[in-house]
């Protein structure tokens, strides 16, 4: 469609001036009486593309006109044409969540035309959607809107042009074929199309508010999160060109190109970094013509069979494998194709099949989409190595911010605790919205089994467990109760570290340890800790560490928030597993904590925890950070869980050489990357885009600058730095109270530092174990 430009735009508008009314919305608090509608003839659980439309007059142009919106699986809303809301947000039935829109701005005096995009992929749904059946519902916020709801006075038809196409390992959504031929003609969504053939809709069921609905419908919800973005994005490059000429504009600008008749074209299309983005291929002609377009992170080298990426800057010597969107053109002017869902590319290649008929594309481009995020925090440095990494991890957190955090945007979109934990400290640390993470935190707490156990990644369609995932949860908790004033949020959320800890005592030994855990042992993607790394008696170290912390964790927050019987039950559970770690896993012949109990392996994780657990006492850090940092033989942590390693080392002491630690993010760097990859392998990395490497994004800020929360609620502030060989830099970070703001530069032999704090917030300044009172407002030190 041609106005998708224009419209995708004001989305991002939308959500500053909706979001309040979404929850204020007197439609919350009374029952709904529009229907769940959908197209006849459908089942409800196969494929599907579907349009709903219905017209509405109106006399004056309304100052306000508030409606919300929800589908199964998803919905894109119109107004006269525009593109206004789109959604729902994942949740699951019990939670569904329904968006707020006002319309009033794309309403006009005379006839409207309110239409939605609804689309169920079935048994192609991306592992995150949780589904009911194919409906969409609309309701009035009050009787003046309720003209909108959704019922039979709404009509609805199948767009038989389109069709799923299988392919290779998607946990995210697949590619679509739509043959123009079979496809609704003309702008569906324009007040002038004429849809007297389309027959009414039908109803499913009624609309119900959760407390109303079973949970086996939708039990709906306002969502909390506000709408994403959505900014037009031009391809940037031209890297290839097979069969046809191009205009030295086309693709950064908007230039037409001619694939002639009976002529095979391969465009290879090179956006310089990895992004989020619908894909939009307006065209005109070509009748019967094939048209493939194919998204790949990186190219790979020929002959490695989809394995070797090598630098992602090149492209002589590789080729392309992707995921593809496939269409067949009818041969008229203005046809238009937008994806349904985001795809995620660095490289679009765009090959076309002209029959008897020329083709001419007309454009081509993508339009950004992510959380809305917005960056709080900066650094001011001479040293490039730093900005360019802030960026390098910024972009991949935002890639991987949607409607829930995820893992990877390309293949999975799953929101991982292990991965969602480090998210959200980026987000503490780089933004004022909290939202996401409570969102993160509230579904993680809808996931728990019977059993106690959270699922490893929610939401999802499916049940994967990777049990000690449930303990980085507790950690969560812990971050969230640290860094935002929310007390009330996670006191709510403490049944749910009850059963989490509840569950994993049924299989602790006497000793403590534990033993024999179901469930998969995930720690990381580093020898044998991706599956099992159990000793003889069906225990390891890295399990009774991480359990150990979480029962640390709890007990901070019981004791402060939660009850005080449990913080005492939790203190002599840590006290107990502290003394068996150390008799069962210290081996003085090596000076490590080893992996098992028959002490023939010794890792990097091990050591990383019992620091941070306080397994070791202070003098005896320095001497197993440095083995952590020069024993090789030692199973090395991969670029997610250095997240640990590096806190375990700045502990230590060894925090001045931070700097020195990031060789993995030189070596991304250098191989031409944008976003940070999963694996430590960089040439051989799945994804190219992993959240979980950006602790940078949290460390020059927390280590090099100093800055960390001193009490629960960030209360109280604590700062030490940790320079290195820097002489001067600067920076500040978000404050639930307003910013924190450092400054540091040495001239003439002395240190001048300057600490701003938020009002009534109180601190401590640390420089070589000297401590200094920090009061609110600006603090200057000449050291």
């Amino acid at each position: 469609m041609k106005y998708i430009f224009w419209t995708l735009l004001l989305v991002s508008f939308l959500s500053k001036h909706t979001s309040a009314r979404a929850t204020n919305a007197t439609i919350t608090s009374k029952p709904w009486n529009a229907q769940w509608i959908a197209t006849m003839g459908d089942d409800g659980k196969s494929y599907g593309v579907f349009y709903f439309r219905k017209f509405v007059e109106l006399n004056n142009k309304p100052a306000s006109f508030i409606v919300h919106v929800s589908a199964d699986n998803r919905y894109k809303l119109y107004v006269n044409g525009n593109l206004v809301s789109l959604g729902p947000a994942r949740g699951d039935t019990y939670y569904w969540n329904y968006e707020t829109v006002d319309l009033a701005r794309y309403l006009t005096p005379g006839k409207n035309t309110v239409a939605a995009l609804v689309w169920n992929e079935a048994n192609y749904s991306p592992a995150a959607q949780i589904s009911v059946r194919t409906a969409f519902i609309l309701q009035g916020d009050t009787k003046q809107e309720e003209i909108l709801n959704t019922n039979e006075s709404w009509k609805s038809i199948r767009d038989n042009g389109h069709q799923p196409i299988p392919g290779y390992f998607f946990a995210a959504s697949k590619g679509e074929l739509v043959d123009m031929n079979q496809a609704v003609k003309g702008d569906w969504t324009a007040a002038s199309f004429d849809d007297n053939n389309w027959p009414s809709a039908l109803k499913v069921m009624d609309g119900k508010l959760k407390g109303a609905a079973w949970g086996i419908d939708w039990a709906l919800v306002p969502s909390t999160l506000p709408a994403r973005e959505m900014t037009y994005q031009r391809i940037l490059k031209l890297r290839s060109i097979e069969g046809v000429n191009v205009p030295p504009a086309f693709p950064s600008q908007k230039a037409p190109v001619v694939v002639p008749a009976n002529t095979t074209t391969v465009l290879l299309l090179d956006q310089t970094f990895e992004t989020n983005a619908y894909v939009t291929l307006n065209f005109s002609g070509g009748k019967d013509a094939g048209i493939s377009l194919g998204y790949a992170e990186s190219l790979y080298e020929k002959g490695s069979k989809g394995v070797i990426k090598g630098n992602r800057n090149e492209v002589q010597g590789k080729e392309f494998v992707g995921r593809i969107d496939s269409l067949i053109a009818d041969g008229s002017k203005g046809q238009s194709f937008t994806t349904l869902n985001f795809r995620t590319y660095r490289y679009l290649k765009l090959l076309v099949h002209t029959k008897n008929d020329p083709l001419i594309i007309d454009d081509l481009y993508g339009t950004f989409t992510g959380y809305p995020f917005k960056r709080a925090s900066s650094i001011n440095t001479a040293n490039k190595e730093i900005n360019q990494m802030l960026d390098i991890g910024w972009r991949t957190a935002r890639l991987n911010a949607w409607e829930t955090y995820m893992d990877c945007p390309y293949y999975e979109q799953l929101q991982y605790i292990g991965d969602t934990r480090i998210q959200a400290m980026v987000s503490y640390y780089n933004t004022n919205d909290d939202r996401l993470a409570r969102n993160a935190i509230t579904q993680i707490d809808h996931s728990r089994l019977a059993e106690g156990i959270t699922r490893s990644c929610y939401p999802t369609n499916g049940t994967q467990i990777i049990s000690l995932f449930s303990l980085w949860y507790i950690g969560m908790l812990h971050d969230y109760w640290m860094y935002r004033n929310d007390k009330n949020f996670i006191k709510d959320k403490l049944i749910g570290e009850r059963a989490v800890l509840n569950f994993f005592s049924k299989y602790q030994q006497p000793d403590g340890s534990i033993k024999d855990t179901p469930y998969w042992a995930f720690v990381d993607w580093a020898g044998n800790l991706w599956g099992e790394v159990k000793g003889k008696d069906g225990s390891a170290a890295i399990y009774d560490l991480q359990l150990l912390l979480a029962y640390q964790w709890a007990a901070e927050m019981e004791g402060q928030v939660g009850l005080h019987d449990y913080a005492v039950i939790y203190n002599r559970k840590a006290a107990q597993l502290k003394s068996t770690i150390q008799q069962k896993y210290w081996a003085p012949f090596k000076g490590l904590y080893a992996d098992t109990k028959e002490k023939n392996g010794f890792s990097q994780h091990v050591n990383s925890l019992a620091i941070l657990s306080g397994m070791v006492n202070k003098k005896d850090m320095p001497l197993i950070a440095q083995k952590l940092l020069s024993d090789t033989r030692l199973t090395q942590c991969s670029i997610y869980f250095k997240y640990y390693l590096n806190q375990a080392l700045v502990k230590a002491g060894l925090g001045n050489d931070y700097m020195n630690w990031l060789d993995i993010y030189r070596q991304n760097i250098a191989m031409g990357l944008s976003t940070w990859a999963e694996y430590s392998d960089v040439n051989t990395s799945r994804s190219d885009c992993h959240a979980w490497g950006a602790s940078p994004n949290i460390e020059f800020f927390r280590t090099i600058l100093g800055i960390d929360s001193y009490s629960p609620g960030f209360e109280k502030v604590r700062i030490e730095p940790h320079l290195g060989q820097l002489k001067q830099i600067s920076g500040e970070m978000p404050h639930p109270n307003g910013r924190i703001a450092v400054d540091y530069t040495f001239a003439d032999g002395r240190w001048k530092v300057n600490v701003s704090l938020p009002q009534k917030i109180t601190g401590i300044l640390i420089w070589k174990a000297k401590q200094y009172k920090l009061k609110p407002g600006l603090n200057k030190f000449v050291i």
